[in-house]
C-alpha cells in the first residue's frame, strides 16, 4: 500500500516525470492512429487519465512552481474566449466538446513544460518522434510492399512501392509531411546540442527526410525552404557580435515583410512552381464562401468547434456549397477567423506572435543550440497554419503550447514580479 508521503514522493520523482513525458507525447503523436485503432473514446479516457495524473505532478511540485508563470495569458484569454463562444455558437454542446480538447491537450503541454526543461524535452520529443516515424514506414511497408493491400481504417493506401503518398500513422500526407519537418529540426538540434550520437542521428534525419518526401506534400517543400532560411538567419544573428544584434534584428524584419510581399504579388507562379494549382484552387473555392459567412458574424464569429462537424451551421453550408466535405478551413488563421470571429484571430495571433518573438531573442542571446528549437518550431507552425489547421487541434495545438510556454518562461514580464517577491525589502534611507 502507498502512502501518502511515497505517493507524493513518486509524483514528484524524476523518473516519473520522464516516463509521464514520454506517453503523453507518444499519445499525441498517435492521437490519430489511436483513435482509429480503439475509438475515439479510447483517446479521451487516455488523454484525461494523463491531464490527471499530470495535475497530480503539478500539485506534488507546487513549492517548485510560480502561479504567475504557470500559463501564458495570452493562452488563458484565448481559452477563456473559446469558452466563452458556446453562448453564441450553433450547438454548445459541441463548442463545449471541441473546447474539452483544446484545454486538454493544452493541460498536457503545460504540465510537460514544467517538469521537464528545453532539453529534454526535445531529447523526449526525439524519442517519441523515431518511435512513431519508425512505426509509420512499418505500416507503410506491411500495407504497400508485403501484404499489397490498404489498411482502411488507417487511411493507409498501400502506395508505398509506387513512391507514395503515404500517410503513416498521422492522418494525412500533410500531417506526416508536417511532423517529418518538425522531427528534422528535433533531431538536428539533438545532434547539434551533442545529445545524441552521430550514428542515431545521422539515420533518424535520413528516415524522417525521406518519409517528407514519399509524402508528397505540397507544402514540405515551402516548410523546408522556410525553416532553412530561419536557422540560417538565427544563425547569423547568434554570431553577431551583442552591440550590433538590434540592428540585425530590424533589418531581417523588414526582410521578412518584403518576402511576405513578394511571395503573394508571385503567389501564382510559386503555386505553378511547386505544381499545386489544383490544391490552391480548393483552398480558394473555401476560403472565399468561408468569408461571406464570416461576415455574417464577424467580430465573434460562429463559435469554437475545432475540427467541423458534418452536420453543424455553418459548415454544413459551406461544404454543400462546395459539393465537398471539409473537416477544416485548411488555414488555421481562417478557422479561427470563422470560429472566433475577429476577436478569436487577434488573441490568436497575439498567442503564437509573442510567442515567436520572446523564443526567436532567446534564442538569439543564449550559447546552447538547443534553444533555437522552439522558435524554428513555432516558424514551422506559423507557416504550416497557411495551409492547414494543425495549429489549431491535437499535435499542433500541443507543439504551439509547449513552445509558447518555453518562451514563456526564458522571457516575460512575470519574471520581473518574481524577482520582486523574492528580492529582500530595500533599506530604507537613514534607517
Amino acid at each position: 500500500m502507498i502512502t501518502r508521503p511515497g505517493l507524493a514522493r513518486l509524483l514528484g520523482s524524476v523518473e516519473l516525470a520522464r516516463a509521464f513525458t514520454l506517453a503523453v507525447l507518444l499519445t499525441v503523436l498517435g492521437s490519430f492512429a489511436i483513435a482509429a485503432a480503439a475509438g475515439t473514446v479510447t483517446l479521451v479516457s487516455i488523454v484525461v487519465s494523463l491531464c490527471v495524473i499530470g495535475i497530480a505532478i503539478l500539485v506534488a511540485r507546487r513549492e517548485e512552481l510560480s502561479v504567475l508563470r504557470l500559463a501564458p495569458s495570452t493562452l488563458l484569454a484565448l481559452l477563456i474566449w473559446t469558452l466563452v463562444s458556446a453562448f453564441w455558437s450553433t450547438h454548445a454542446a459541441e463548442t463545449l466538446r471541441g473546447w474539452a480538447a483544446l484545454f486538454g491537450f493544452a493541460v498536457l503541454a503545460v504540465v510537460v513544460g514544467h517538469i521537464r526543461d528545453t532539453l529534454q524535452t526535445v531529447r523526449a520529443l526525439g524519442d517519441a518522434l523515431r518511435i512513431m516515424l519508425l512505426t509509420s514506414l512499418g505500416v507503410e511497408l506491411l500495407s504497400g510492399v508485403m501484404f499489397d493491400m490498404p489498411f482502411p481504417f488507417l487511411g493507409v493506401e498501400g502506395l508505398l512501392a509506387d513512391g507514395g503518398p503515404i500517410q503513416g500513422l498521422f492522418g494525412s500526407r500533410n500531417m506526416l509531411g508536417f511532423i517529418a519537418v518538425v522531427a528534422v529540426i528535433t533531431f538536428v538540434v539533438e545532434w547539434r546540442s551533442q545529445s545524441l550520437a552521430a550514428p542515431i542521428a545521422v539515420p533518424s534525419i535520413a528516415l524522417a527526410s525521406f518519409l517528407a518526401l514519399l509524402s508528397a506534400s505540397p507544402t514540405v517543400l515551402v516548410l523546408a525552404v522556410t525553416v532553412g532560411l530561419a536557422a540560417a538567419a538565427l544563425d547569423l544573428v547568434r554570431r553577431t557580435r551583442p552591440e550590433r544584434r538590434a540592428a540585425l534584428q530590424w533589418a531581417l524584419g523588414a526582410a521578412v515583410a518584403l518576402g511576405v510581399v513578394v511571395a503573394f504579388l508571385l503567389r501564382h507562379r510559386i503555386i505553378a512552381w511547386l505544381d499545386a494549382g489544383s490544391d490552391f484552387s480548393t483552398r480558394a473555392d473555401l476560403w472565399n464562401v468561408l468569408l461571406d459567412y464570416w461576415g455574417l458574424r464577424p467580430l465573434e464569429g460562429w463559435g469554437w468547434f475545432g475540427p467541423w462537424t458534418g452536420t453543424d451551421y455553418p459548415f454544413n453550408a459551406i461544404n454543400f456549397l462546395l459539393d465537398d466535405h471539409h473537416r477544416t478551413a485548411l488555414n488555421a488563421y481562417f478557422d479561427m477567423l470563422l470560429q472566433g470571429g475577429a476577436a478569436g484571430l487577434a488573441l490568436f495571433a497575439l498567442f503564437g506572435g509573442i510567442a515567436l518573438v520572446r523564443s526567436w531573442l532567446v534564442a538569439s542571446a543564449r550559447r546552447s543550440v538547443v534553444y533555437a528549437w522552439t522558435p524554428l518550431v513555432l516558424v514551422t507552425l506559423a507557416v504550416e497554419s497557411m495551409f492547414e489547421s494543425f495549429a489549431l487541434a491535437g499535435t499542433g495545438w500541443f507543439l504551439l503550447v509547449l513552445c509558447a510556454l518555453r518562451a514563456g518562461q526564458s522571457r516575460s514580464w512575470r519574471e520581473d514580479i518574481d524577482a520582486a517577491q523574492a528580492a529582500p525589502p530595500a533599506t530604507q534611507l537613514g534607517a
